[in-house]
């Protein structure tokens, strides 16, 4: 009869870790550092104990929620090309990256509020590597596909994607901003662009704009 390896965790604690990540990156990212660890275990229908023997402490949990959160979004990269168009898969990704990065946000202020009495707090490594290769991994399907341009920087568009996420003034502005990105990014939408009465970033009534924009924010 074969022995089960006792270092393999059973699939009930295996399931009770996955779903204490899941809740704690919804916490953190809706009430921040104050989040309650209780509040956690409670949501995930386990005891403190239990949270305590996954996470022995705070920033233990945080860290291992971050990296779930981000192994599941950069994962999903393939699973949505296998499911529609390229271009509608980058779409629906950059959601789901600006979803992350919300997340991200109020792990990274709970992370910090512990810092100031533990200075050997972890910081969060890899996320851009990854983000970078599943960005990638997009792009170049789209260029395959023909819907996509070809020599777009994945860098780039994560950082157009980060920007939306902490500019835009409400969730629908989101929605809109990574919109535009796309139709930037598809083929056959530069052309004829010289054309458009765009105004000089120097343009004072640009610049009370955005000023304006800034303090309604």
């Amino acid at each position: 009869m074969a022995t089960k390896d006792p270092r393999q965790p059973r699939a009930d604690a295996r399931a009770n870790r996955e779903r204490l990540l899941r809740i704690a990156t919804r916490a953190f990212a809706r009430e921040g550092p104050g989040t309650s660890l209780k509040g956690i275990a409670k949501e995930a229908g386990v005891g403190i104990g239990t949270l305590y023997r996954h996470f022995p402490t705070r920033e233990a949990l945080i860290e291992a929620a971050h990296a779930s959160e981000l192994a599941r979004v950069c994962d999903s990269a393939d699973e949505v090309l296998g499911t529609m168009p390229a271009d509608e898969a980058l779409r629906l990704w950059l959601g789901r990256w600006v979803d992350y990065l919300t997340a991200k946000h109020g792990l990274a202020r709970a992370l910090r509020a512990t810092a100031a009495t533990d200075t050997n707090a972890v910081t969060f490594p890899g996320a851009r590597a990854r983000a970078l290769d599943a960005v990638s991994r997009l792009l170049d399907a789209g260029v395959r596909d023909g819907v996509l341009r070809q020599g777009v920087e994945p860098l780039d568009v994560l950082v157009a994607a980060h920007g939306a996420a902490i500019a835009a003034l409400d969730p629908d502005q989101v929605e809109r901003l990574l919109n535009y990105l796309l139709d930037a990014l598809r083929t056959g939408r530069l052309e004829g662009t010289e054309n458009i009465d765009a105004r000089s970033p120097a343009d004072p009534a640009s610049s009370e704009t955005i000023e304006q924009a800034a303090e309604d924010a």
